[in-house]
């Protein structure tokens, strides 16, 4: 029954953190391609107003006139609009779920014997530590680099990220390490909105209806840590999505492989943010492109080599998968509410079905069992390959 219930915990908790997420990410996505397109007023009123910018759009049958102030308007509206819940609902339904999946079932998803020999526990306590010490390093260095180069700023996070990526995968399991370094850019741009733009837009309202001059710096920052999440939002994107394809973080050098395409996932985003403003730049996204290219080749299967000596039959392996695999992939399996993806592998014509996904999953990937939690050896797993190769 526990492991029903944290099924439907697992299902409703990804659905919503889903939805909130579209919600954050389309509205970032939104300001930002409106920042960008904005163009000054043509109005002279506008100008005397102190609109900054303004843009002429039509959705839905209807014309739109977004404006923006370069600080603030003379007067607040009566109703006033604020985008944050939608970010506070991303990072807590996040938290959740990887709470739900991960820290509460920490020795098969996130320890992994073959890599450190860690408790569940002091992989929680990484876990958790990456999350805080990522948002610590990252507001350090907007601090000590917001009034210098963003260049700088950006390479020098980007190796931190790297950094972080290298020593998650020689801690915990690839996927975790992958959910994590995920996790941690998520929590630094909700960190963003929580005590910086959100703060900001709050000190801003204040001052107005003190009749004070706002100060200009709190847009400044707020613009800044917009930009960053706006650059971000792809690499997590993939981070989230990345414990399906077993093939990427259950790789020799996984951290690599996510250095890479995290840098693709940027230079792509670049693409679109320059594209708003009027300058087509297809030099990134074709770097983008030959990046993931590569690392698509690099991670490729090697061919199938022939085995001339007699394979093991089915009935030899079938010994190997039920005691390994079939405590979970199973019509009623004891480790799991239900069998993953839907496969089962509890009778001869069911193992026949799946030997290619057999294969790939526990010789190639070494991805399964998870987290081994039936504990498999490399010569069952060498059985299981010459049995699927001598096929």
């Amino acid at each position: 029954m526990d492991a029903y219930l944290i099924e439907w915990g697992s299902l409703l908790l990804r659905w919503l953190h889903l939805i909130v997420g579209i919600a954050w990410i389309g509205s970032s996505f939104y300001f930002v391609w409106l920042d960008n397109s904005l163009k000054p007023p043509v109005d002279p009123a506008l100008k005397a107003k102190g609109v900054g910018g303004e843009l002429w759009a039509v959705h839905g049958g209807g014309f739109y006139n977004p404006q923006k102030y370069l600080v603030a308007p003379a007067h607040l509206p009566d109703e006033l609009h604020w985008f944050k819940w939608e970010s506070y609902s991303t990072w807590l339904s996040g938290f959740a779920l990887i709470s739900t999946l991960y820290y509460f079932q920490a020795a098969s998803y996130m320890v992994d014997p073959s890599v450190a020999a860690l408790t569940p526990a002091q992989a929680v306590g990484i876990g958790l530590a990456t999350l805080a010490g990522g948002w610590l390093v990252y507001d350090g260095l907007c601090r000590l680099l917001i009034n210098r180069s963003q260049l700088l700023f950006g390479l020098i996070y980007y190796a931190f990220v790297v950094a972080v990526a290298w020593a998650l995968t020689h801690l915990l399991s690839g996927r975790a390490a992958f959910i994590h370094v995920g996790a941690m850019i998520a929590t630094t741009m909700s960190g963003n909105v929580f005590f910086w733009i959100i703060p900001g837009q709050k000190r801003v309202v204040t001052a107005m209806q003190k009749g004070a001059t706002p100060d200009p710096l709190d847009g400044i920052r707020a613009k800044q840590r917009s930009y960053h999440n706006n650059y971000l939002t792809l690499p997590v994107l993939f981070c989230m999505i990345s414990n399906h394809y077993a093939f990427t973080y259950t790789h020799a050098h996984a951290w690599a492989v996510l250095a890479l395409i995290i840098l693709a996932a940027v230079l792509i985003r670049h693409f679109f943010n320059l594209k708003h403003k009027g300058a087509v730049r297809w030099e990134f996204p074709a770097i983008a492109v030959a990046i993931l290219a590569g690392v698509a080749v690099w991670l490729a299967p090697a061919p199938r080599v022939a085995n001339a000596s007699v394979a093991p039959t089915l009935a030899a392996v079938q010994p190997i998968i039920q005691a390994r695999c079939a405590a979970c992939h199973a019509e009623k399996p004891t480790l799991m509410a239900s069998a993953p993806a839907g496969v089962l592998l509890d009778t001869p014509a069911r193992i026949e079905a799946q030997a290619q996904r057999i294969y790939e999953q526990s010789v190639k990937l070494k991805a399964m069992p998870l987290g081994n939690v039936t504990g498999i050896t490399d010569a069952e797993r060498a059985t299981l390959a010459a049995w699927f190769e001598g096929r």
